[in-house]
């Protein structure tokens, strides 16, 4: 068991009375990545956003944990040894619940931008980076590759090439690193928004906050503050300094979730035109489809998939999956979000996905970009520059669990034993939504049968579920449980599932 969760009104007393060692401004991933890796030193630590956990990018990527094919194309051998590392460690300690080994099949034919005969020599290439750990890569047999991914586009002169990685729930990851950094003494909010930075001779030594729920104002002090706000980064930057200027350009990239009556056991990787590629993955028992790759220019809030976004992307998965599979009714949402990449003059999708860190001239440092797969380290570099300005010890790098991490067959087969009533596929998403802390979730339904009972029909998601996440996470408004905290709104359902969660929920922000 975690323990009980400390309510808001607690949390806010401590942002205004404690004096912290570490503020991180960001809820995101590399935000929580880092309170977690800093927290870990004793350090006392605070996290803070305006909106909700995961609110932003990292609830809308392609829930990709992987080492970066297209990066070894790049000539970024370093980057793909070094997400080979973390996904594997990510899969087998960190959160195996939650982060789970992906066949992909890249079909090839006579207008694929690339050859089989390079690709092979790829694959090859990427596996031996990963220490031939993952099993089998090369080419695959028709029958093999369309029993895997039954909608890939038969013809007599494709060829079809197998590679593995990992796929994750990317905002679930956030929700647990930051219970994590809880456990480990951190205090964190969301829903609250900085208005300023506290300045001391010069000196970035705090925030003044803003709560969004109550409209009530606070300061909170300490000795270093973090930057972790994503594509607003500049925006944060600019209170430490007005002269602060642009350090990051936005990319868009939006991505569709259809519904299938296939079983997809492998994902397929289409390559396109100018480097990029084209995913269908599957995901809940659906086919996750994307991703676009344009510049943004317009506020971050403002970022949202479009038809024409809709329509590029079933174009371009059409040069590889059957047109039934594809057919716009069976679109069940659409999403985008931002990537945040260094400045340069190359296109976005030729830009190497580097995280950009730098210190401000309040001591402020700002952190933005990266991979989603390199998330642990990214934050443990980020906790190091910020503690040993403060003269305190950087974090361990080793690999450690985040909470309920567990292999979630054997979760599954516990909650079986311990809750007949539920089905297998409630059972199959708890335990890899919360691994070991699938007990905690359905724990009240012994005595309240109704929280057995699914959100709304069609989703194996459980009333206990939408109680937990207000009880324990910090959920506030129905978008937080049924998109960043079940999976509801990726089926499309949220709708129909409004009233029935309304009965565990307080007023909205």
């Amino acid at each position: 068991m975690t323990g009980s969760t400390p309510p808001r009104e607690e949390r806010l007393a401590r942002l205004a009375t404690e004096q912290f060692d570490v503020l991180v401004i960001g809820g995101g991933i590399v935000g929580a990545s880092t309170a977690w890796a800093a927290a870990r030193t004793g350090a006392r630590v605070a996290l803070v956003d305006r909106g909700d956990a995961a609110g932003a990018t990292s609830s809308a990527s392609s829930k990709l944990v992987h080492g970066g094919l297209r990066y070894l194309g790049l000539g970024d051998v370093r980057l793909v040894r070094e997400a080979h590392r973390e996904r594997r460690w990510n899969a087998a300690i960190v959160a195996p619940h939650l982060v789970r080994p992906l066949r992909f099949i890249i079909p090839v034919g006579p207008a694929s931008p690339h050859h089989a005969t390079t690709l092979r020599a790829g694959v090859f290439a990427y596996a031996a980076l990963s220490g031939f750990r993952d099993g089998r890569s090369g080419r695959l047999s028709p029958e093999e590759a369309l029993a895997a991914a039954p909608g890939l586009r038969p013809g007599p002169d494709a060829t079809f090439i197998g590679y593995h990685d990992n796929q994750t729930d990317d905002a679930r990851l956030v929700i647990a690193a930051l219970r994590t950094a809880e456990q480990a003494g951190a205090t964190w909010l969301n829903y609250v928004e900085v208005e300023g930075l506290r300045q001391v001779d010069g000196r970035v030594v705090g925030a003044e906050l803003r709560d969004v729920v109550t409209g009530a104002s606070c300061g909170v002090s300490a000795r270093v503050v973090v930057n972790a706000t994503g594509p607003w980064v500049d925006r944060i930057r600019a209170l430490e300094d007005r002269r602060a200027g642009t350090s990051v350009r936005l990319s868009k990239g939006a991505h569709l979730v259809l519904e299938t009556d296939l079983t997809w056991n492998a994902a397929v990787t289409s390559p396109l035109a100018e480097g990029r590629v084209s995913f269908a993955i599957p995901w809940h028992d659906m086919l996750l489809l994307g991703t676009t790759d344009e510049p943004f220019e317009s506020d971050p809030g403002s970022v949202e998939a479009t038809a024409a976004d809709r329509d590029q992307i079933l174009a371009e998965a059409a040069t590889t999956i059957t047109a039934d599979v594809l057919a716009e009714s069976r679109v069940r949402t659409m999403f985008a979000g931002l990537r945040v990449l260094p400045l340069g003059s190359e296109s976005t999708a030729g830009t190497r996905r580097e995280t950009v860190i730098s210190l401000g001239s309040g001591g402020m440092v700002s952190v933005a970009g990266g991979k989603l797969t390199t998330w642990r380290t990214i934050g443990i570099e980020v906790a190091r520059r910020a503690l040993e300005s403060i003269g305190l010890s950087a974090p361990d790098s080793r690999p450690t669990p985040l909470l309920g991490a567990a292999d979630p067959d054997v979760v599954a087969g516990e909650l079986r034993r311990s809750h007949p009533q539920l089905g297998a596929a409630s059972l199959r998403t708890l335990a890899r939504t919360y691994g070991t802390l699938a007990h905690e979730v359905v724990a009240p339904a012994l005595d309240d049968p109704t929280l057995y009972e699914p959100i709304v029909p069609g989703a194996p998601d459980i009333l206990a579920q939408a109680g937990y996440a207000v009880a324990h996470e910090l959920a506030r408004t129905p978008e937080d449980v049924l998109r960043r905290r079940t999976t509801i709104s990726i089926r499309g359902l949220e709708e129909a599932a409004g009233p029935r969660i309304a009965r565990f929920l307080g007023p909205a922000p």
